[in-house]
């Protein structure tokens, strides 16, 4: 099918292609970067956050994601050389994911969208930090369904996450594979497994973005700077 709308739903990714996860993780770094007097550039903060991220996501799968960034705070200190943070820290590191902000073209473009697609999320995010995104940023915008890894027990880009989705999209909403869009910016977390579950994909590029595009050759069906222009894409295509 070689139109945006000839399929069905969308499966998206948040953190990362609707929420801005390295403003917002660099934001909450902050506090933890203000106890040295050496300067990073973002790019090896992100690349750092990102390695220690996806090491403890294979090491405890089950573990959920606020947890996830409050166990790799200190060892993000150790790594960059500052001072061991206190438990209080590490927490408010970890609960930081609900404050991290919308990319400007979000919300407006999943209104847009939701008027021909179903619209699920598949998150690694627990339910709790996706629930104060979706209050917060993300202007209670109401998805047709949402999973996350804390449901799945899994972290993409585990298959068990794209399994999962299908069945749920196959069951519940009576949508095939070859009717899906995986709809994110990360190759590694969802352009590949999606790629290997059988699901065409939309790239949302968001150029300069430094975590998830690690490949050396981006897998994608479509290509778009950002959400807003794959919306007006697919106007485009039903004028």
């Amino acid at each position: 099918m070689s139109q945006l709308s000839n399929y069905r739903l969308l499966c998206f990714d948040v953190y990362g292609t609707l929420i801005d996860w390295e403003t917002g993780i660099l934001t909450a770094l902050e506090p933890l970067l203000s106890t040295g007097t050496t300067d990073f550039s973002r790019k090896h903060l992100l690349t750092l956050y990102q390695e220690l991220e996806s090491e403890q996501q294979r090491a405890t799968p089950d573990m959920p994601y606020s947890k996830l960034l409050a166990t790799i705070h200190p060892r993000l200190a150790e790594r960059l050389g500052l001072l061991t943070p206190s438990e209080d820290d590490n927490e408010r590191f970890g609960d930081s994911v609900g404050q991290w902000p919308a990319f400007p073209d979000t919300v407006d473009a999943l209104k847009r969208l939701s008027k021909h697609f179903k619209l699920v999320v598949l998150s690694n995010v627990d339910r709790a930090s996706f629930a104060r995104s979706n209050a917060g940023s993300l202007h209670g915008f109401s998805f047709d369904r949402i999973i996350t890894a804390q449901d799945v027990g899994s972290y993409k880009p585990d298959p068990r996450n794209f399994a999962y989705m299908k069945e749920i999209a196959q069951k519940e909403m009576s949508v095939s594979a070859g009717e899906i869009l995986q709809t994110a910016q990360s190759q590694f977390h969802d352009h590949r497994p999606a790629k290997e579950a059988g699901i065409r994909s939309v790239w949302i590029e968001r150029p300069g973005a430094t975590m998830g595009n690690t490949v050396e050759e981006p897998i994608f069906d479509w290509r778009f700077n950002t959400l807003g222009d794959m919306a007006d894409a697919l106007e485009r295509e039903e004028q």
